[in-house]
């Protein structure tokens, strides 16, 4: 098989769970071999179903996907299974490798040091950080070296060393490669070509450009829509008033005027459905809490963790209004641990001023209340003196509805709980604000709104986050380097 050949085609793919809420509509796209592609998608635009079809997950019927079936096909998942979080190391990628190897330590070795992560083969999996675990979750999938590998958001869980080690191992990666992933800079290192999920049309579009060409292209596109819909629709406008002043002359206007409204119709059909991108959040300011002045915290060491050891090294920080910080080092350091420590408020190494509010927001979720409906979190985060509509349509904004406000927030997919976290913090109205990679589980079109409104808060905050896209967008007063 060349270079040229399909290796994945669709061919008119419609796909629903529900017959009134249809996912993909007429889906058309060819993958070549050895190509590397990025799928760049809009909230709720069904990406990972085009995986599941992809990987035989779903069953297809009546559709034409083609895909050979010679051909190996490994997803990276995002959760380890209930059954293999017993298996020790070694158990768990035996369980994972293709072949009856009998001595596969150097190919385990070797592909944990393409994730950047150290895991004894008799540790059990259920004794790794989640992160760690996500790390194993992604080498099981690169072990098994397939024809075909999908690769959903893999850098979520990664560090700076982590990306640049996985970087380095998909541009050399002689196969197939199909990755949902909003890290632009990742994405440019390696992809040659973009597929393009509309949830409005659920059609797929095929570039063969890097992402910012393809989020610019886009952009044009609807620009030029609009400009060529404003147009008819002011032209349909004028023939409807021309139609209203003929329509109580005599007869013959009144004719005159029918045809008029009859070519205003034509020019409203001629109007193209406008490419509809996903709702984007809406520009929002979080509010914040009065009365804040002088130093609002103060650490005087912070403890670093490296090969499972803790070591306490002295620092002299101090936090003032305004002051922003960028807190960085790999993965296992510490970085979360010092933010939950700081939230905790017990910690001698740590003046926090105890009448501070805090908006933290955790990239596990695991601060909120899982059992909760989505409106008690919200009603509970928010000021008593919010009415009802207010905090409706504050957490319209985030693009949380109704049908959202009644659902428990176990049952929300990760992008709707990254979406009430931050219209919780919003109705907190903090002093202070904790972010821990907030950038996890959203697309391209979010970032520059939460960039703002991060950029522009008032008080002060402390942020982790290895998306440099991200980071350049906010104001950053100082950085701690843990490493």
């Amino acid at each position: 098989m060349s270079s040229n050949e399909t290796v994945i085609s669709f061919k008119n793919v419609d796909f629903n769970y529900d017959i009134r809420k249809p996912i993909l509509d007429e889906v058309n796209f060819n993958v070549r071999k050895w190509s590397k592609i990025t799928i760049m998608w809009q909230n709720w635009a069904g990406k990972s179903t085009i995986f599941k079809l992809i990987n035989w997950s779903l069953e297809k019927k009546g559709w034409v996907i083609n895909i050979d079936q010679n051909l190996t096909i490994a997803t990276w998942f995002q959760v380890v299974l209930p059954e293999d979080k017993e298996l020790k190391v070694e158990e768990f990628f035996r369980k994972y490798y293709p072949w009856d190897d009998f001595n596969i330590d150097r190919q385990i070795s070797d592909i944990l040091n393409v994730v950047n992560l150290k895991a004894p083969l008799d540790k059990k999996v259920n004794a790794f950080s989640w992160w760690q675990q996500a790390r194993l979750l992604l080498a099981a999938a690169l072990i098994q070296n397939p024809d075909i590998l999908l690769l959903d958001e893999p850098t979520n869980n990664l560090d700076r060393d982590g990306i640049w080690h996985l970087t380095e191992f998909l541009q050399n990666y002689k196969k197939t490669v199909l990755v949902i992933s909003h890290d632009a800079e990742f994405l440019n290192s390696f992809t040659t070509g973009v597929l393009y999920l509309d949830v409005h049309t659920k059609n797929v579009e095929q570039f063969v450009w890097n992402y910012h060409d393809v989020v610019e292209e886009i952009a044009r596109k609807k620009e030029k829509e609009n400009m060529a819909n404003a147009r008819l629709a002011k032209e349909a406008q004028a023939k409807k008033d021309q139609a209203e002043k003929f329509a109580h002359k005599w007869w013959k206007l009144r004719l005159v005027a029918k045809k008029m409204r009859e070519a205003a119709a034509e020019m409203e059909d001629d109007i193209v459905d406008v490419r509809k991108e996903d709702k984007t959040i809406r520009k929002f300011k979080i509010p914040v809490q009065e009365w804040i002045g002088g130093v609002l915290l103060e650490i005087n060491s912070v403890h670093i963790i490296k090969d499972e050891h803790v070591t306490e090294k002295e620092v002299d920080v101090q936090l003032r209004k305004d002051d922003h910080i960028l807190l960085s080092g790999p993965n296992g350091i510490g970085k979360s641990t010092l933010l939950e420590k700081i939230v905790s408020w017990n910690e001698e190494w740590c003046k926090l001023t105890s009448w501070v509010k805090i908006g933290y927001y955790r990239q596990d979720f695991s601060n909120l209340d899982f059992e909760q409906t989505v409106y008690d979190c919200l009603r509970a985060a928010a000021p008593e003196e919010i009415w009802e509509q207010e905090l409706r349509s504050t957490a319209a904004w985030f693009l949380i509805t109704w049908d959202i406000m009644k659902t428990r927030i176990w049952d929300l997919s990760e992008w709707q709980k990254w979406l009430v976290a931050f219209c919780r913090i919003v109705f907190l109205r903090p002093g202070i604000i904790i972010l821990d990679e907030p950038t996890n589980h959203i697309n391209f079109r979010h970032i520059p709104v939460i960039a703002e409104a991060l950029s522009d808060f008032e008080w002060w905050m402390i942020m982790v986050s290895h998306v440099d896209e991200f980071v350049w967008q906010i104001k950053i007063d100082q950085y701690i380097d843990l490493d």
